[in-house]
């Protein structure tokens, strides 16, 4: 089947992550994903949630937002209560990051990634955590300039990426129109020494075998390849 961005099945969108977008926060990127567009943002905090309180290490949150206009039709404001779908995205990115951070290394602090898309067309989860990531290490690279760090307080690289099953055949990195007709949908985050933080599989109709699974986390684990390749080239060009 071909797909209608000409890509072949194996094939991420065109990626771009622009990083120091927001002259403000202490780590930003712009990242785009095909025509998904998510601005993360790193914010540090000097202090940590109740339950840390004394326990001399740090935290590491997000949240997740999308623009009223951000996909095909508008979508009302998030004014006093997040959507399940938001809070489910939110909590992802978070404990996917928290997976790569030394909490312990980063002393009393919380660091919150706010990951907001001002455009989407499928994948906006696995743009958020690949941009949050760069995202939070320009933000570690700030501290340990600023002598807030002895060293880095990260394990591991970070990236996901979404797979699925759309008319019989595997897809890497679906776009909505993709996404919206696939057998099977798959989010994969995954670290940089091969190591899955978080799998996300579900079947829309026929359930899937094992072998099935083992192809899309395959398709997965090459595209996150890529991804972490881009991020180390964006994080490059600012001497991180």
């Amino acid at each position: 089947m071909p797909r209608a961005d000409g890509r072949a099945n194996h094939d991420l969108r065109p990626v771009s992550i622009a990083t120091g977008y927001n002259r403000h926060a202490e780590g930003s990127c712009l990242i785009e994903m095909g025509d998904t567009v998510v601005i993360c943002t790193a914010s540090v905090l000097n202090e940590v949630p109740r339950f840390l309180m004394g326990a001399q290490r740090g935290w590491v949150t997000a949240e997740y937002g999308m623009l009223p206009r951000a996909g095909h039709e508008r979508t009302a404001r998030a004014r006093i209560q997040s959507s399940g779908r938001t809070y489910e995205i939110q909590r992802l990115v978070g404990r996917s990051l928290r997976a790569v951070v030394d909490l312990d290394g980063l002393g009393e602090r919380t660091i919150t990634l706010d990951c907001d898309v001002i455009q989407a067309d499928g994948g906006t989860r696995s743009a958020a955590v690949t941009g949050a990531y760069v995202a939070l290490m320009e933000a570690l690279h700030r501290m340990r300039q600023q002598n807030l760090l002895t060293k880095l307080p990260v394990f591991d690289s970070l990236a996901a990426v979404s797979v699925g099953v759309v008319n019989g055949e595997l897809m890497l990195d679906l776009s909505y129109a993709e996404d919206s007709i696939a057998a099977v949908d798959m989010n994969v985050v995954m670290t940089g020494s091969g190591k899955f933080v978080e799998v996300q599989g579900t079947a829309e109709g026929m359930p899937f075998t094992r072998e099935r699974m083992s192809e899309l986390l395959d398709l997965a684990t090459a595209g996150i390849r890529e991804l972490l390749a881009a991020q180390k080239r964006a994080l490059d060009e600012i001497g991180q």
